[in-house]
């Protein structure tokens, strides 16, 4: 039997089952049934094909489980994320590493779609999907409207 040990974000889940994608291939994996897990939770795994058409997976261990919250702050983008921000073009997006664990992207939009940039960022399971690759424990979405200005913080 083929075991698979990674990282995956549950993605849906209900009473008797669930889906898991890996946040490293993408893979999808539908669990056979719920090892006790939520929709969004992040969990370090090993699951394997669950015989005989192995067209399902089961959970063979729970290394770790948590949640990744991905919350909009009140405080703009740092002095160092606007700079960045003032060098490039609407539209686009610089990543950042972190001292330690995580990155920031900075993204440049129209200033009239900041609202809506954010909302999408904050619906994104990208977001959470990426947190989880990145192994931090929260994201953190800070905006300034006026200039366009979104900076995504993945923080330990």
């Amino acid at each position: 039997m083929e075991t698979t040990t990674s990282t995956f974000l549950i993605t849906h889940a209900d009473d008797d089952s669930a889906m898991a994608r890996d946040v490293h291939s993408g893979q999808v994996h539908p669990l056979a049934d719920n090892p006790g897990v939520e929709a969004g939770d992040v969990i370090e795994a090993t699951v394997a094909p669950e015989p005989p058409l192995e067209l399902t997976w089961q959970v063979i261990e729970v290394d770790d489980r948590r949640k990744i919250p991905i919350e909009r702050a009140d405080e703009p983008p740092t002095s160092q994320e606007r700079e960045l921000a003032s060098e490039q073009e609407v539209g686009e997006m610089t990543r950042m590493e972190r001292a330690g664990i995580g990155e920031i992207h900075v993204i440049t939009v129209a200033p009239a779609q900041t609202d809506a940039a954010v909302a999408d960022v904050l619906e994104d399971e990208g977001t959470r999907t990426r947190g989880a690759r990145l192994g931090v424990n929260r994201v953190e979405i800070r905006a300034d409207e006026a200039n366009g200005i979104i900076s995504v913080r993945y923080l330990p």
